[in-house]
Order: structure tokens, then C-alpha cells, then sequence
């Protein structure tokens, strides 16, 4: 079944209520700190791998969110969807998107990206790694 809302995530099981675990969201906000940490440049050699990197970061910062808000969200797209349904942020939705979009691409299809678009995806993630650090405060 393909989710099209937060309600539905709810309703086929996808995204399901548990208790808050603050400890665990800062221990995912620390691993999701120290993978980044490690990259010290972005080349043409590694751009996709280094995005992997930074797209694996933001799914940390965003269980970790869910985490704090008691959830438990099973799949990418309803991760999307708390993002568009739950906190009302269209931007951080669509973002997020174009990001998943795109890693689907390089992970399930071997399509890499060119220098630049990596480059530049990373640039989102960054941004939206930001934007979501206020929620997390």
C-alpha cells in the first residue's frame, strides 16, 4: 500500500504511536553529528557517496525527531509526510522529497549524480539538517 498522507501512514500501521525516547533521539542526533564529522571533502570521486552520507544523517535527525514526539515511522515516504502533515513545513516536505527522490536513484538504480547536483544536494541536506535541529531543541 503507497501512503498519500500522515493519516494514512497512521491508519496502514506504516507510522505508529510509542512512547517518547529522549534518550535515544540524543544518541541518534550524536551518530547523525559524528558521520558528518568524518567528511573532510567532496570530490568528483566521492560527491555520491558523501550525499549517501549526508541523506543517511538527516534520516537520523528525523527518527530522532519522531522519536521525541513518540512515533515510529517504517518507510522514507511517511517520514515525508510528518514532515508535510504533522509540523505543517511544505519547504522541508518538498526538500526532503527531492532528496529521497534522488537517493532512490543512486541506491536502487546505480543512477549517480553529476558533480554539481551532488554538490547541491548535499547543500539541501545540510539546510534541511538545519532547519530540523530547531524542532529537535
Amino acid at each position: 500500500m503507497k501512503e498519500a498522507s500522515w493519516e494514512e501512514c497512521v491508519e496502514y500501521n506504516s507510522a505508529k504511536k510509542v512512547s517518547p525516547n529522549l534518550e535515544r533521539a540524543d544518541s541518534l542526533r550524536g551518530v547523525a553529528e559524528e558521520r558528518i564529522g568524518i567528511i573532510k571533502e567532496i570530490t568528483l570521486k566521492n560527491c555520491n557517496f558523501v550525499f549517501e552520507d549526508y541523506y543517511t544523517s538527516l534520516l537520523e535527525l528525523l527518527q530522532a525527531l519522531i522519536i521525541q514526539r513518540g512515533y515510529k515511522i517504517l518507510n522514507h515516504i511517511c517520514l515525508g509526510y510528518f514532515l508535510r502533515d504533522v509540523l505543517k513545513e511544505d519547504r522541508l516536505y518538498n526538500l526532503f522529497d527531492d532528496l529521497r527522490y534522488k537517493r532512490n536513484s543512486l541506491t536502487y538504480y546505480g543512477n549517480k549524480m553529476d558533480f554539481e547536483t551532488a554538490k547541491q544536494s548535499i547543500e539541501n541536506s545540510k539546510t534541511l539538517m538545519k532547519e530540523l535541529e530547531f524542532y529537535l531543541k
